[in-house]
């Protein structure tokens, strides 16, 4: 388990991370999420002591990480796939984790067939596709065969079968009782890996729930009904009550009532149904609806009226001007 106490983080007047408390435990999937600048890349060095909080702690299984003896046999981490040695072969970079915490080198080559990357052992990292630098990575993490597993980006530049593979092995880790916590802006991947949600904004806590209920708690869950006789379907639930929203295309949209409830209403009006769904808002959804308020950043649109530069030598002049700046400066916010 990995407990978070008040911790804090300021870089001068920037509050990066601001008094994050939550536990993280084990045998589920917790994914970690938030906007760009949210502080989800700080939390997780202070975790693994890169970085010094300003303020509060974390334990790792009740212990500081720097308390733990060979760390590696506790917690292993992805959270930058570059950060390996690139004159060194795969094997030997891995040896090195390996020698520094006792690990027996036997793991080594165990954790590089895991991975997929048997076949190319020898070779420097240096010369890996980003694909095979994520599984370098990843292998690292697995070395010491820790109770918690920490992963920054982990489908970052895997192709499809390697995204299928390591989400199905994080899965098996979290049902095997270890601790998963995986911090990635792709959603549709992490709707179909985590079991729990972390979300911060500009660093403070925004929640701490099951997949499921975040998704109801931040999103609108309606019914929808289709039918060729679309008027008599909306005079009979008006005439019992029930709000019916036109959604157009010869839709309506019920809110306050479930499938089964309209489909045996419409049965006891001998009312045909083309459609009768239950409609959900994706995480990517309910995360947006939750986060709104917590983007540092916003992008756009030529709506504002500005359009985007043509394409030639020239293009950036002709933007600064439309930006207000002279040529050769840097358009701050642009």
């Amino acid at each position: 388990m990995i407990e978070l106490d008040g911790l804090t983080k300021r870089f001068g007047n920037k509050v990066a991370v601001d008094h994050l408390s939550c536990r993280i435990r084990p045998g589920m999937v917790t994914g970690f999420l938030g906007p760009n600048g949210a502080g989800k890349s700080t939390t997780m060095r202070m975790m693994l002591d890169l970085d010094n909080p300003t303020g509060g702690s974390v334990r790792i299984d009740g212990k500081h990480y720097r308390e733990l003896q060979e760390p590696l046999k506790h917690i292993g981490a992805l959270l930058d796939a570059k950060s390996m040695h690139g004159g060194r072969s795969a094997y030997n970079n891995l040896l090195c984790l390996a020698q520094s915490n006792r690990i027996p080198a036997s793991r080594v080559s165990h954790v590089l067939d895991t991975v997929g990357l048997s076949a190319v052992a020898g070779k420097k990292s240096k010369g890996f596709s980003l694909g095979m630098g994520q599984r370098l990575g990843i292998a690292a993490a697995l070395l010491g065969d820790p109770e918690i597993l920490m992963f920054d980006e982990p489908v970052n530049g895997l192709d499809p079968e390697g995204i299928h593979w390591i989400r199905n092995l994080m899965k098996a880790l979290a049902s095997d009782g270890r601790t998963i916590f995986v911090s990635s802006h792709l959603m549709s991947e992490m709707a179909l890996t985590a079991d729990h949600l972390i979300v911060i904004g500009q660093g403070r806590l925004l929640a701490d729930t099951s997949m499921a209920d975040f998704i109801q708690e931040n999103s609108r869950s309606y019914v929808r009904m289709r039918s060729p006789e679309q008027e008599r379907l909306r005079d009979a639930l008006h005439s019992a009550g029930i709000v019916a929203v036109e959604a157009g295309n010869g839709t309506l949209e019920i809110d306050a009532a479930t499938t089964e409830q309209l489909g045996e209403f419409a049965a006891g009006h001998g009312i045909v149904l083309h459609e009768l769904s239950s409609q959900r808002a994706s995480l990517e959804e309910a995360f947006m609806q939750m986060t709104a308020g917590s983007v540092e950043y916003h992008a756009h649109s030529d709506s504002d009226g500005r359009q985007p530069p043509p394409v030639g030598p020239h293009w950036g002049d002709q933007w600064n001007q439309q930006a207000g700046t002279a040529p050769g400066d840097d358009p701050k916010g642009v």
